[in-house]
């Protein structure tokens, strides 16, 4: 192997977007990183950077068209896809992930997507309404599922004069992922993550629930899936939007997200329970809504279902016991309770937290005392983005331990 072929052979891939003036600092960040570059655009990025730009820091010609008469054979898709390594799009438009996702080939870069075996990365760039949209997390999902890689977005402001999630990598930040990837100590695993409410109807307008939001777990899923997990999020009524490249499984009440958490359970190396499930429901919902006549409403109430001591009682029985870890919501005596929860319901690791006060539920931040037999840890009070990824850690340096037993 020569010199020359000893560089990684790195295709660049601009859709179009304002971000597109962004790949051009990839491409020198890449160059001065020792690749060898090749860069195709879409029409969509020639209306922001023009294809002569990128021919001069890239040092090679700028592929634009699918057929061309110049190209080997008239074919450059063809002949991209074998010299490609890995293949980066930066910035990936919202058209351009909907175009991959469909199996679309309707211009050189998307015919390349399909033609090439080399790894595949996106790094997403729109408004942070379109990536939050129901049909941009099902295209995203579907793709992540079938290996693509995803570097980012990140939140700040956008060139529309809004801010949110949405925003490209910084082009040495994408660079870096490329060619150093992240640790992925669960990769193969899938965590199963239970977050925010329930609501246990008492009429057709009127429910009993709590002031969960969700945060920590919607954080939580996205810290497993930067570890490398496959992740199902299922989760109770709340505003947060399920991270990008995981499964999201919307339920209301206890009853439904119970069943959906043991539907799952025998497919799952983890399973974290971090959903604020209601420990009671009205023995009967009235079918029209109550009307307000007398002073007093008296309301029955019966115990919901346990979903994490029933999901401990089931691994049991399984071939792969997951690793389980439970939360504990306390107001007063947080350790004595919390240890006292891991032991009645026999899950490997519990997370307490104080709630009420302003604390925990609604909050960016949070902090959680850890316990699991023989031993525990304190993750100190810090966002709550942070703090997950703190207790993901935790949960892979104890399922280690209990793997090595």
């Amino acid at each position: 192997m020569t010199e020359h072929d000893s560089k990684p052979r790195i295709l660049v891939g601009v859709s179009g977007g304002i971000a597109a003036y962004k790949a051009c600092e990839l491409v020198r960040e890449l160059r001065r990183a020792g690749c060898e570059v090749r860069v195709v655009m879409t029409a969509g990025a020639q209306a922001f950077v023009t294809p002569l730009t990128f021919q001069a820091l890239s040092g090679a010609p700028v592929r634009t068209e699918l057929l061309d008469a110049e190209a080997e054979s008239g074919m450059d898709h063809i002949a991209l896809a074998r010299w490609a390594e890995r293949i980066v799009v930066a910035p990936a438009s919202a058209n351009l992930i909907a175009r991959f996702a469909q199996g679309l080939a309707d211009d050189l870069l998307s015919t390349l997507l399909l033609a090439t075996t080399a790894p595949v990365a996106l790094a997403p760039a729109m408004n942070h309404r379109m990536w939050a949209h129901p049909a941009t997390q099902a295209n995203i999902a579907t793709l992540v599922e079938r290996g693509v890689t995803l570097i980012g977005p990140d939140s700040g402001d956008q060139a529309c004069g809004e801010q949110g999630e949405g925003r490209l990598r910084e082009p040495a930040a994408i660079a870096r992922e490329l060619l150093q990837p992240a640790d992925v100590p669960l990769a193969g695993r899938h965590v199963l993550i239970t977050a925010g409410p329930t609501f246990e109807p008492i009429d057709p307008v009127r429910f009993i629930g709590n002031r969960s939001s969700g945060r920590m777990g919607f954080a939580l899923a996205a810290a497993a899936r930067e570890a490398g997990a496959r992740v199902t999020l299922v989760h109770g009524p709340t505003a947060e939007a399920v991270p990008a490249g995981i499964k999201g499984v919307a339920t209301e009440t206890a009853a439904a997200m119970h069943a959906a958490v043991m539907e799952r359970l025998p497919e799952t190396d983890i399973l974290i329970a971090a959903a604020a499930v209601a420990d009671y429901r009205p023995a009967e919902a009235q079918t029209q809504k109550i009307k307000k006549a007398a002073p007093v409403l008296n309301l029955t109430l019966e115990r919901t279902e346990d979903i994490l001591a029933e999901a401990a009682s089931h691994a049991a029985t399984l071939p792969r016991r997951p690793f389980l870890v439970g939360f504990a919501a306390e107001t007063e005596q947080l350790r004595e309770h919390a240890e006292a929860k891991r032991r009645t319901k026999a899950v490997d690791l519990i997370a307490a937290n104080r709630v009420g006060e302003g604390l925990a539920f609604g909050t960016a931040d949070n902090e959680l005392l850890c316990i699991w037999e023989g031993g525990e840890r304190t993750l100190p009070n810090q966002p709550k983005t942070q703090l997950a990824r703190a207790l993901i850690d935790l949960v892979i340096e104890r399922l280690a331990e209990r793997e090595t037993d």
